[in-house]
């Protein structure tokens, strides 16, 4: 009798044991506490910054050049590179999945959900060519956006996204007779470097 309550004991234990490293995996797998990095792609270059919420949560901050596309209000603009601050709460909801499998969630490597916020300033515009006097109407667009970012290597990695949202155009600060709304896409394809 001895020996079958120290093997169901031993076993129980070796259970006990087992579960608690699972516990322990799953808590490990987590967002950066801040990363810091550069991207480009081929409608500009950002500085951003992410930092921890939650497990699986980052706060992103960014400030950029978007190259602009001629818009109903200036048409003969020409090419524009517009400074742009965007804040951005990602969930990176399959960080567990990826550790599970032995797969790189350092630096936020992993699938997300976003809210994209972003703001362009008539103000900050960079201005080419020979039109000085080129202008855009300053913009806010919100976008739920669906990406992936992954690492090559240590400090590079590359990120895509997609989503459908809104902007709107503050034209009445311009000296137009109505404000304008209307659908807006994200749709990008970076490369990045990471501090």
């Amino acid at each position: 009798m001895k020996k079958i309550v120290l093997t169901i004991f031993f076993c129980a234990l070796t259970l006990g044991v087992k579960s608690q490293n699972a516990t322990n995996t799953q808590q490990e797998s987590s967002v950066e506490k801040s990363i810091f990095g550069i991207q480009t792609g081929f409608a500009g270059l950002w500085i951003y910054n992410e930092f921890k919420l939650s497990n699986q949560i980052a706060f992103r901050t960014e400030l950029g050049l978007d190259a602009y596309e001629n818009d109903d209000f200036y048409p003969d603009a020409g090419f524009l590179l517009v400074t742009t601050t965007s804040i951005e709460p990602r969930w990176y909801y399959n960080l567990n999945k990826r550790s599970n499998k032995s797969k790189r969630i350092d630096n936020n490597s992993g699938n997300f959900f976003a809210l994209k916020t972003t703001l362009r300033l008539d103000d900050l515009l960079i201005k080419f060519g020979d039109d000085e006097n080129a202008r855009i109407v300053s913009n806010l667009s919100i976008i739920p956006t669906w990406g992936i970012r992954r690492n090559i290597g240590k400090h590079f990695n590359y990120e895509t996204g997609i989503g459908v949202g809104y902007i709107h155009y503050f034209s009445k600060n311009s000296g137009f007779t109505k404000d304008k709304g209307e659908v807006a896409i994200n749709l990008h394809l970076r490369i990045g470097y990471q501090f």
